[in-house]
């Protein structure tokens, strides 16, 4: 997405609406670690920052970020064309909450897709 949307180019896939669960790579990290050295975590853990948002939302946040507008909307049928069937997996709609992990009592640094952004930029 980046290179697109520095260029002024970006905008949300397919209408937007689809809900996106997003995670600082930092955070992804940090919970990794966390659940191979905290005891009794096993099993299947959300990896995703607690507050989502729909694509729409995502591409407004990146774009105001990089001071680049959110003009050209990329329509289905052009994902379609260039990713084929993967292209499912882009415009499917994730909101996953990461509930286990907060009770096992990992915190976020960056909870929402403003300090994703903004730590991803860094």
């Amino acid at each position: 997405m980046l290179p697109r949307f520095r260029k002024g180019l970006g905008g949300p896939l397919a209408g937007g609406r689809q809900y996106w669960s997003h995670v600082c790579l930092d955070d992804a990290v940090r919970a990794l670690v966390f659940l191979v050295e905290t005891h009794g975590c096993s099993g299947p853990y959300n990896l995703a920052a607690p507050e989502p948002v729909t694509n729409a939302e995502f591409s407004r946040v990146l774009a105001r970020a990089l001071g680049r507008p959110t003009l050209l909307p990329v329509p289905e049928f052009a994902l379609r064309i260039r990713y084929g069937e993967l292209a499912d997996d882009v415009l499917s709609s994730w909101r996953l909450a990461p509930n286990r992990l907060r009770h096992a009592g990992f915190e976020f640094e960056h909870p929402d897709a403003r300090s994703v952004v903004a730590s991803a930029l860094r």
